[in-house]
């Protein structure tokens, strides 16, 4: 600890003061003009200007948001899409993974600020999600339901089911209410009786509404290239850390320390640091397709994930592998502008798309590898993935986020505010990240209880 305390002290000294090895622009990616000028001074004034401007965003638009417009007060839960103009599909079908989300951001919003709205919110949620997506039958939740409630595509995936944990175990951490914590270790059991794959280690993603193994890939939501991908685990791994802090149970904690390990050895690929987004159930291969946006949001995850397990030889090889990610992605996926790109493969950029979800998690996973290696470079590339959000993604007129903005700037036409994707997850959640990050770099303490 006196160690790593005194590595960050030395590069905050470097950052302050603009000393030799002050940041230098972070690596532009393949085809994108450089970065001009002098590197700015970020000096702890301007750290807590950072601070306020998040959270002013969290609590006076992205909560507030969804607070007054996504609600469907006649009918109950929330709408199924909302359009960029704030027009309301009443009939588009509703993902479960709206209110799973939404009931994470409002319990841990609730967590740290304690206001009723936010609460009731939360509340809200999980009576949407456990009273309409839960299949009474054969347990976990369906895919979608329609406009009206009824069950529209049964699918059992795990991509929801992990979310379905994650948003109850933190109601329940928010809150105490133990059928929540019920409702999440149902959700886990049912995981690791029908899921868990006993030979080539990892879990199977796809299953129809009885929990058989959907054998067909092409005939789930998440993976039409393979029966593992990266998407599933790294939220699978999200959801039982998240369980974990809840429910210390003996089990899970080794079946989450077998987890993280599949990840570091079997997703993440060592020759490139990026993951394999799509594989073979012995997980060979079947893309070399890059996201930048996963490969960020992996780099901070990983080892959160194991510091939660507790193994000090997992957690050091977590945190050796987080910072290969990040540098690899610094130096291949941010924009002149200091926007993440979507896509590339080994020939180049395949994807310019800079997303909402992929500037969230850029800010915190850089600001994550800052913290594990004092490398002012990381902060810097932090900061600037923030200021990237401010000046391009937030909707100044209508409130909240665009979903995507093109690299040159432009909006593409269709941009709902609410739909099965967009909702206040990754952008509720970098939020509450960088309030904390930046408050521990300032030597403030955290905006909310210990976790």
């Amino acid at each position: 600890m006196i160690v790593r305390l005194a590595l960050l002290l030395t590069a905050w000294s470097a950052v302050v003061c603009g000393a030799a090895g002050s940041p230098q622009a972070a690596a532009p990616a393949a085809g994108s003009a450089p970065a001009s000028g002098p590197a700015p001074v970020v000096d702890p004034v301007r750290l807590r200007d950072y601070r306020a401007r998040i959270e002013h965003e969290l609590r006076g638009d992205i909560l507030s948001f969804w607070l007054e417009h996504a609600r469907d007060r006649e009918h109950g839960g929330f709408y199924g899409e909302i359009g960029r103009d704030l027009r309301v599909r009443s009939k588009a079908p509703r993902g479960a993974l709206i209110p799973a989300r939404v009931l994470w951001t409002y319990s841990a919003a609730y967590r740290r600020y304690r206001d009723p709205a936010y609460l009731e919110m939360a509340r809200w949620a999980f009576d949407d999600l456990v009273t309409h997506f839960w299949d009474q039958g054969s347990g976990g939740l369906f895919w979608s339901i329609t406009a009206d409630g009824k069950p529209l595509q049964t699918a059992k995936e795990l991509y929801i089911e992990s979310f379905g944990i994650y948003g109850l175990s933190e109601y329940y951490r928010a809150t105490g209410d133990q059928a929540a914590l019920q409702r999440a270790i149902d959700l886990y059991r049912l995981i690791e009786t029908h899921c868990r794959d006993r030979v080539h280690g990892g879990y199977f993603e796809g299953f129809k509404q009885d929990w058989t193994l959907q054998t067909n890939p092409r005939r789930t939501h998440m993976n039409e290239m393979g029966p593992n991908s990266q998407n599933a685990h790294l939220h699978l791994m999200e959801a039982y850390t998240n369980l974990l802090r809840a429910w210390p149970d003996p089990e899970l904690r080794r079946n989450l320390q077998d987890l993280v390990q599949v990840v570091m050895t079997r997703i993440l690929n060592p020759a490139n640091h990026h993951l394999w987004l799509f594989q073979d159930a012995d997980w060979t291969p079947r893309t070399n397709t890059i996201s930048f946006g996963h490969d960020i949001e992996l780099s901070w995850l990983l080892p959160e994930s194991a510091e939660v397990v507790g193994d000090p030889a997992q957690i050091a090889q977590a945190k050796a592998a987080a910072l290969a990610t990040a540098r690899a992605t610094l130096a291949e996926g941010v924009d002149a502008d200091g926007g993440l790109l979507s896509e590339a493969d080994p020939k180049g950029l395949t994807d310019t798309t800079k997303e909402w979800w992929q500037q969230c998690e850029a800010t915190t996973g850089f600001c994550n590898a800052y913290q594990l290696s004092g490398d002012p470079r990381y902060l810097r590339a932090s900061l600037r993935s923030w200021d990237f959000i401010e000046n391009h993604v937030l909707d100044r007129k209508n409130g909240e986020w665009f979903r995507a903005v093109s690299r040159d700037g432009s909006i593409p036409r269709y941009q709902p505010k609410v739909s099965f994707w967009k909702c206040p997850y990754h952008n509720g959640r970098v939020c509450m990240e960088m309030i904390d990050r930046l408050g521990a770099l300032l030597g403030t303490p955290p905006t909310e209880p210990a976790r």
